[in-house]
């Protein structure tokens, strides 16, 4: 029987969709009644307690859970979110219940014993509840006591050879598409990258020292599955730099109805026959396509690469031969400035193990100078807002391009150094001068 009445937590399930809830109250049951004989080390009614706690938030329409302070494993700054309740006396399954974030392997793959095992895990030594995944892509083991969060660490490490994964002011874990193991469109091997740069970057991932939180996001194409352009600091999107492939006789059998649209996605639906110029050439962005005497023709230059028509007619058009990556930077949820999408800082580069060009000439500048001029809680992208994105240009010793304008003609003045023009303002002066004296 449960030990708190939850009539709001009642209303949740009473939706047509999946519940939190019966999760829950699913996980009390199976703890109240330990019927696999389980020797739990942290309170028995602790998922009890927890509907208990989250009953009273919507009672009293806030929180009642607070951060504690600091509390983690040793020689880690990061991996465990403190986790307490301000009404320990009422709840005291949960007087602390810690999140430990654990690193997740690139692409998200799992063997069915790993998974068995980290779950055998949580059972004994915390609530049993997991979130797979975390917004950054961690496995979530949600609630444990203090006293077992090294006993979980050291139980990760030595018997399933698996890490914690970033929290705090520090790298967090770095997180991928399933890239070229599952999708045609990939232009780079996203879970090499992410496995190698997690691997590299331990001690920024472990010890906090920045100052704020960091995020790699690797999308292997610009379908951008793991949403890198909105939400990491830096936003890795594969793309091509030559002319999509045509198949001419396949836009033909699209056309003729031979194939689907769509990949077949909207299978039972009767939208009348494929219109080839309505759901393709005029949805375009840059309007840089055309279908003329019976052949399809793409003006490769105008291209943003937006994906629109490889993924309508995927037997038609592919991605190009010569692939590589567009690093984006500055991308964050609110915090300080507000929502912010991520401002292109390198149009093409080639993505090849061991990586040096990318963590020399992009990640460690960007890296040296944000340590150096952040304010605390300051992510880059605000960084750059403030400081502007000449000075990030500066830093990183890239070269300004059209692509990296966010807003077109918002600002109709060009500032430069009296150093940087040969001759000095002088001679740019007199040819204003003679400009419009033309």
């Amino acid at each position: 029987m449960a030990k708190h009445e939850t009539p709001f937590l009642d209303q949740l399930e009473s939706g047509p969709w999946p519940s939190f809830v019966s999760d829950l109250k699913q996980e009390a049951e199976s703890r109240a009644k330990n019927e696999r004989n389980i020797e739990y080390q942290i309170p028995q009614d602790c998922c009890d307690d927890l509907l208990g706690v989250v009953e009273l938030s919507y009672k009293h329409g806030r929180t009642h859970w607070k951060h504690g302070g600091i509390v983690g494993v040793f020689g880690y700054g990061g991996g465990v979110i403190g986790r307490y309740v301000d009404q320990p006396q009422m709840f005291p399954g949960v007087a602390h219940f810690h999140t430990m974030r654990v690193s997740q392997p690139a692409g998200k793959y799992y063997t069915t014993k790993y998974l068995e095992d980290i779950c055998d895990l949580w059972e004994r030594r915390g609530s049993g509840l997991t979130n797979m995944h975390g917004a950054t892509g961690d496995i979530i083991f949600l609630g444990t006591t203090t006293p077992q969060l090294e006993e979980v660490f050291w139980e990760l490490g030595h018997n399933l050879n698996q890490d914690l994964g970033g929290s705090g002011s520090n790298l967090r874990t770095p997180s991928d598409c399933l890239g070229s193991s599952r999708c045609e469109f990939a232009c780079f091997d996203t879970q090499d990258i992410c496995h190698d740069l997690t691997n590299e970057y331990q001690d920024e991932l472990h010890r906090p020292a920045f100052p704020y939180k960091f995020k790699f996001k690797f999308d292997g194409c610009p379908n951008c599955c793991v949403a890198s352009i909105a939400r990491s600091d830096i936003a890795f999107i594969g793309t091509w730099r030559d002319d999509i492939r045509i198949d001419q006789e396949a836009v033909k059998a699209y056309i003729g109805g031979e194939f689907p649209p769509n990949a077949g996605a909207h299978a039972g639906r009767d939208w009348g026959p494929f219109d080839i110029q309505k759901e393709v050439i005029d949805l375009c962005p840059t309007k840089c396509m055309r279908y003329d005497d019976g052949k399809l023709e793409i003006n490769t230059p105008e291209c943003t690469r937006c994906m629109h028509c490889i993924n309508v007619m995927p037997r038609a058009l592919r991605v190009g031969n010569d692939k590589g990556a567009t690093l984006l930077v500055g991308a964050k949820a609110p915090i300080l400035d507000g929502a912010q999408m991520a401002t292109l800082l390198v149009p093409f580069i080639k993505v090849e193990p061991p990586y040096t060009e990318i963590k020399e000439t992009v990640i460690e500048p960007i890296w040296d100078w944000w340590m150096e001029e952040g304010k605390n809680r300051e992510r880059l992208g605000e960084l750059i807002k403030r400081e502007g994105m000449q000075k990030l240009l500066e830093v990183t010793g890239f070269k300004a391009d059209p692509r990296m304008i966010q807003e077109p003609r918002s600002n109709p003045y060009v500032f430069w150094k009296a150093d940087e023009v040969e001759g000095g303002f002088d001679r740019d002066i007199n040819e204003f001068r003679k400009f419009h004296q033309r």
